[in-house]
């Protein structure tokens, strides 16, 4: 049994049905092992009596409160998933799992890393939202810790620290891709709309010079202050502008919000076509915005609606484990500590930084979201980006992927290798 304590705050309030065509049949040793693991504060919490050789310490630094808190809570919840599917001992290691909250506050970040290097003596270490992950990388470096980033999306993130391997995604991988749909499908005139912090900057300036060079106009573009938003301002702004297509970025956690002001301010009735990455139909608002968002075009690389086995068996389990739908952010900590194990399993244990990093560069797996490598020039994610299209599904809207783009690089870093001369 769940303590009353622990289960609230693991769990949101159950919102959404189990995937589309999901079987609700789970893997039969998975319920029990499942609650037990998510009950606890860390996994692997018996770690303590096993001789320090055989333990392997992550730290997460992650926003567990704050304006990003549902961010925090999806990557490490996916991470937590993994140990639980998959036992919390590799190549002879117990895993152990310490959780930092960095409150949503990017200062916080380095102060987390030291006194998980030091104090706590991690081998890996786990980075959250860009900001975070900007403050810790000094100490990466110079402690030399091999660190996963699990959330942020901005380009230049794993080039703060040559210790940084990412899971997650870049925003130029999706902004770059819709841009040139949105051209192939009629649109001239776009308004952009993007959260002010640097994930939003790089979501726009990618779409900006890929709309541009298609022959499309920028009417306009419109900061939104990161934290306690009010899109309603910035919407009507747009509306009087009279784009035909309204470009859309903001952090997972506020679809919400930003849908319910699109309808307030009739823009569902207008024509104006809404586009954007991923994050404006995650999956973890999505069940709550009604018909609000039916039709919205997005490049994302991962959808609870992914029809692969393995994504169906993700879903189920992670329902079961959270009492809500998984999305993209949740991905990013499972697949992290998938590049965690396989690593593990590859080093014979061994986690020192040259050694993790030499062994992690290239590799490549399925993923719930579909395959994906770890690039060994950069560091850097490579993974399939999708065509989306927000459906009803059962009575639900599930963002329904209907093209592939296959093998997609940081557009940005694939920019600086290769100048046009």
């Amino acid at each position: 049994m769940i303590p009353t304590s622990v289960a609230t705050r693991l769990r949101h309030a159950p919102r959404s049905t189990p995937a589309p065509q999901l079987s609700s049949t789970n893997a039969p040793h998975l319920p029990h092992f499942l609650a037990s693991c998510f009950a606890l504060g860390i996994v692997g919490l018996g770690a303590s009596s096993a001789s320090a050789q055989d333990v392997v310490k992550l730290g997460l630094v992650m926003p567990m409160t704050g304006p990003l808190a549902a961010n925090g809570r999806e990557a490490v919840a996916g991470a937590k998933l993994y140990v639980a599917q998959h036992g919390d001992t590799v190549a002879g290691k117990k895993i152990e799992i310490i959780v930092k909250d960095d409150a949503s506050v990017p200062d916080n970040g380095k102060r987390l890393a030291q006194e998980l290097i030091v104090n706590d003596k991690v081998s890996l270490l786990g980075a959250g939202f860009t900001p975070t992950a900007m403050s810790m990388a000094p100490i990466v470096t110079e402690a030399k810790v091999a660190t996963v980033v699990m959330i942020s999306g901005t380009s230049v993130v794993t080039e703060r620290s040559p210790y940084y391997v990412r899971t997650s995604f870049t925003l130029g991988q999706q902004s770059g891709i819709i841009a040139d749909w949105a051209i192939q499908n009629g649109s001239k005139k776009v308004v952009s709309i993007f959260s002010d912090f640097a994930p939003g900057a790089e979501a726009d300036k990618v779409f900006e010079q890929h709309f541009t060079n298609g022959g499309g106009q920028v009417l306009d573009t419109l900061r939104v202050p990161l934290t306690n938003p009010d899109f309603a301002p910035f919407l009507q702004r747009a509306r009087d502008l009279q784009p035909d297509t309204l470009f859309v970025f903001l952090p997972a956690g506020q679809a919400g919000t930003f849908s319910r002001q699109f309808a307030e301010r009739g823009l569902d009735k207008t024509g104006i076509k809404l586009i954007g990455p991923g994050d404006i139909v995650d999956d973890d608002d999505l069940p709550t915005t009604g018909d609000s968002l039916l039709g919205v075009i997005t490049a994302g690389f991962y959808s609870a609606a992914h029809p692969s086995a393995l994504n169906k068996q993700y879903v189920s389990d992670y329902q079961k484990a959270t009492g809500h739908r998984a999305n993209f952010i949740s991905v990013g900590g499972y697949d992290g500590m998938h590049l965690i194990y396989e690593t593990l399993k590859k080093t014979g244990g061994k986690a020192d930084a040259d050694t993790a990093l030499a062994a992690m560069k290239g590799m490549s797996w399925e993923s719930p979201r579909g395959p994906i490598s770890i690039d060994p020039r950069t560091r850097d994610i490579i993974q399939n980006v999708y065509i989306r299209k927000v459906e009803k599904v059962n009575g639900e809207p599930w963002a329904v992927e209907f093209k592939t783009f296959e093998a997609v690089k940081d557009p940005l870093k694939e920019e600086n290798a290769n100048p046009i001369r």
